[in-house]
């Protein structure tokens, strides 16, 4: 993690502080109503800090509108035109992400860093596979883990050269490999907070492989200060599994992690229609203990009684099933059996009167 820290509408990047979980809004930001009403989502399902395409004058004037009425920071994120990135400054957003090399020339990108400077907000400086400077992709013939880390240390440079060092650094690519090694190597050369990801990563189901593989190898690593998963999805998905990710390796306490057997042929209840009840009905109760921040529970599904007490033990609460009837049960020990209908109520009413 990054020695560096930034303040982005108070949530801390980097220094130690906790990793932040972002999402990107896919309304028309022209259209502040469905803006608004997804990132009012987004918080609720977790989001800490959001991004907003501003890619015309419409974008920015309804910036003021919008912020007002979340209570996340946001993010503008901006291509091409420096002037949209001063008028989002003004506008009141609470980061800029940019790509340095597009901005275009020095004046330009001058203009935005002492905009930024002067507003005292962070920059992202975003770097991903597909737009790389001809000159580096010259030098490595392709695109590179090298050459990304190069671009990334080069961009960083250009506005260290307008004195200022509020910024966070992001290299992405669709490429698992590709994107773990670009990562290692630019987290040996700065101390800036890293924002990570995989780019592109894909559909609901594909982009959670590589998201959960790519997203998961660097934190392990102990690299990354924010993250977002990128999912050709409801921004609303990304936020849910981004969190999950983080209590998978260790850096989230708070919430409920649920587990369930792969079945076999002892199994004599529909186990998959059976935890995927217990998820859905979980979500809310998790989303509690999240806010809290207090505690975190364990719940297991399991399919039968070889697989259930004995086998999920250390689970806070669970259910295994059995030939119309299932067993409730509390760190192994077994609570009570009831009819397979009264599983699913069952437990969620143990668990609800612990919590």
């Amino acid at each position: 993690m990054s020695r560096i820290q930034v303040n982005v509408g108070g949530v801390r990047i980097g220094g130690g502080a906790p990793i932040s979980i972002q999402s990107m809004t896919n309304t028309d930001t022209r259209n502040a109503e469905a803006t608004v009403k997804q990132i009012l989502e987004l918080e609720n399902a977790g989001c800490e800090i959001v991004r907003s395409s501003v890619y015309d004058d419409r974008c920015v004037e309804v910036l003021p509108q919008i912020i007002s009425k979340i209570h996340i920071p946001l993010v503008a994120d901006i291509h091409f035109d420096y002037r949209l990135a001063l008028a989002a400054i003004n506008a009141g957003a609470d980061k800029i992400r940019i790509n340095p090399g597009n901005i275009g020339e020095r004046e330009r990108l001058r203009a935005v860093v002492e905009a930024a400077k002067e507003h005292e907000i962070p920059i992202r400086v975003g770097v991903n596979s597909g737009s790389l400077e001809k000159p580096i992709l010259a030098k490595y013939g392709r695109v590179t883990a090298e050459g990304l880390a190069e671009s990334a240390m080069n961009n960083l440079r250009l506005i260290e050269e307008f004195d200022y060092d509020k910024m966070v650094v992001s290299i992405k690519s669709s490429d698992v490999k590709l994107n773990y090694d670009a990562h290692r190597i630019l987290a040996s050369q700065t101390d800036y907070p890293i924002h990570i990801g995989i780019t592109e990563a894909g559909t609901l189901e594909r982009g959670k492989v590589k998201s959960a593989i790519g997203i998961g190898a660097l934190l392990l690593a102990g690299i990354g200060d924010t993250m977002r998963v990128s999912l050709t999805a409801d921004p609303v998905e990304e936020v849910i599994f981004a969190k999950e990710i983080l209590r998978n390796v260790g850096l989230r306490k708070a919430g409920i992690d649920l587990v369930s057997c792969p079945t076999c042929g002892r199994t004599k209840v529909d186990l998959q229609a059976l935890a995927a009840e217990v998820e859905r009905r979980l979500l809310p109760l998790s989303e509690k203990l999240e806010k809290s921040g207090e505690r975190s529970l364990k719940v297991a599904v399991m399919g039968c009684a070889v697989n259930g007490p004995g086998e999920a033990k250390e689970a806070d609460f669970g259910i295994c099933g059995g030939d119309g009837r299932g067993l409730l049960f509390s760190k192994g020990e077994i609570v009570k059996a009831v009819s397979e209908d009264l599983l699913v109520d069952e437990l969620i009413k143990m668990i609800e009167a612990n919590i």
